[in-house]
């Protein structure tokens, strides 16, 4: 029953095959799609844009919110259709591409991105593919699961594919709140005072003429992928809720804590878990992503809003929360990722910033992004986003992995995309050191007693001791700093061998 989503009836003429609508698209095009963490996302065209025979277009640049679901990425990276992605992915076949210097990468702040396009900094979008719930009368566009870039792309894409999955339960209209700041000189300020205040619209404004084809579809969200928490993750959740407690008894914070934003992925997930074992109450959100563990905390009565730019959660929870949705809907606001990770939000809410490190360095230096210095795991996302602008920025990470092969407190960062200067708290599952108002000798002293595993301290601690001898702010002996990463490249392990 199209007609109760396709409400602009003229357009019901535009309905056609994913098929014929990959036929709109030429070599070189810029193109874009909705989706944030597989959320929202091109189910069928851009899957049929990768299948087009005889050739698919080719130096295709795609621009998203962030990653898509369903191998589409991959997928169209197979079919050689890509020149350049933006702003952030997580296909395994898209990233060895990336990695092998085949499609080129820009791994941008994902707050940045909707004001690169509107400054005309980045090429004009010539076709945007755009999941919708529905299509209102005036044209304007009902996101499904995310918003992300959605309402930029809508605005400056010549012209609009719309995708209506019709599996998404019209209970969700009326969670999104649409608010666009405009552009230099006549930007608005965010008047958001609180997780849950609203400030925009329900829809998307669309000029329907720029809509060229509907697309009808069925296929659900790809599930994230979202495991137990280990006794690792049960670690590092404990510091962190040992530490709350302490600062609410110093009376920095209250039960309430201030709003959460909580990075996607195992570790971060099973930390906001833990909130469910804790004495907290009345919490709240605003973060880039609702997972899984915000559905538990609504149902435990512990989160009263949670705003976000997309809901990715794994299939059952998919199945409870969409099947009931009615139940979750008044704690949800789903934001375009320019407001969902603006600064001046950010920084007016007091957000706590809870992201995931790949590996710490002693002086707090933080790399999210690359294995070894020059291979991209996702993108940066929007990390940085809210650790620069956070009340309080907090990054986990496991001590070592792989049988202790892999330290993640290291002597210098193989590469550093969240500074000494925005990091205030690192955790792993041995501890907690809270960094704020210490010196880089004193992070250092912290850091590796508290944080790294036992196989790496002497080693972290003889290092530290000979770099101060040579002297320095923060200290580093250049020829052994990143002395690990190489050791590991050469031998599968940072630990020194008997010989060394």
């Amino acid at each position: 029953m199209y007609e109760e989503r396709i409400r602009r009836t003229e357009l019901s003429q535009k309905i056609t095959s994913a098929e014929n609508a990959a036929l709109l698209f030429r070599d070189n095009m810029v193109v874009a799609s909705s989706g944030f963490t597989k959320a929202g996302d091109s189910k069928a065209v851009l899957k049929a844009l990768a299948a087009r025979t005889p050739v698919p277009p080719r130096n295709i640049t795609l621009i998203t919110g962030a990653s898509l679901g369903h191998n589409t990425d991959g997928a169209l990276a197979a079919a050689q259709v890509l020149h350049k992605r933006m702003p952030f992915q997580v296909d395994p076949v898209l990233r060895q591409q990336i990695n092998a210097g085949e499609v080129l990468f820009t791994d941008q702040h994902l707050g940045e991105s909707a004001e690169l396009i509107h400054e005309k900094i980045l090429p004009r979008i010539d076709i945007a593919v755009i999941e919708a719930l529905i299509i209102e009368e005036d044209g304007s566009i009902v996101p499904t699961t995310s918003v992300g870039n959605t309402a930029t792309f809508a605005e400056a894409a010549d012209k609009i594919i719309v995708e209506i999955n019709m599996s998404v339960p019209l209970s969700v209209y009326g969670v999104h709140d649409i608010f666009r700041t405009g552009v230099w000189p006549d930007r608005q300020i965010i008047p958001i005072t609180g997780a849950d205040t609203r400030i925009g619209r329900r829809s998307i404004p669309v000029d329907p003429e720029k809509i060229v084809a509907v697309v009808l579809t069925t296929t659900t969200d790809s599930p994230a992928q979202i495991n137990a928490p280990d006794e690792k993750t049960s670690a590092i959740a404990g510091h962190l809720l040992t530490f709350f407690s302490h600062e609410i008894q110093k009376g920095r914070l209250q039960r309430s804590l201030r709003p959460l934003q909580s990075g996607i992925g195992k570790v971060a997930n099973a930390v906001m878990e833990g909130f469910l074992d804790g004495d907290f109450h009345h919490l709240t959100m605003y973060s880039e992503v609702i997972q899984d563990s915000a559905f538990n905390l609504i149902d435990a009565g512990k989160l009263d809003i949670a705003s976000a730019s997309s809901i990715t959660v794994s299939q059952p929870c998919y199945e409870r929360v969409f099947n009931n949705f009615e139940r979750y809907k008044p704690h949800i606001i789903l934001r375009p990722q320019d407001i969902s990770n603006a600064a001046e939000v950010i920084r007016r809410l007091g957000v706590i910033s809870i992201n995931t490190a790949i590996e710490c360095d002693i002086y707090g230096h933080v790399n999210s992004t690359h294995i070894g210095g020059t291979a991209m795991m996702n993108g940066i996302g929007g990390s940085n986003d809210f650790a620069r602008n956070a009340y309080l920025s907090i990054f986990v990470t496991q001590s070592s992995s792989k049988a202790n092969s892999i330290s993640h407190i290291v002597p210098m960062a193989s590469h550093v995309d969240n500074t000494e200067h925005d990091v205030d708290i690192i955790v792993t599952e041995t501890g907690l050191a809270d960094l704020r108002g210490l010196a880089p000798r004193e992070r250092a002293r912290l850091i590796i007693s508290n944080c790294a595993h036992a196989s790496y301290k002497d080693e972290l601690n003889n290092y530290f001791t000979e770099a101060c001898r040579s002297g320095g702010h923060t200290p580093h002996l250049l020829q052994e700093a990143l002395s690990w990463h190489a050791r590991f490249q050469q031998n599968g392990t940072m630990l020194k061998t008997v010989h060394e």
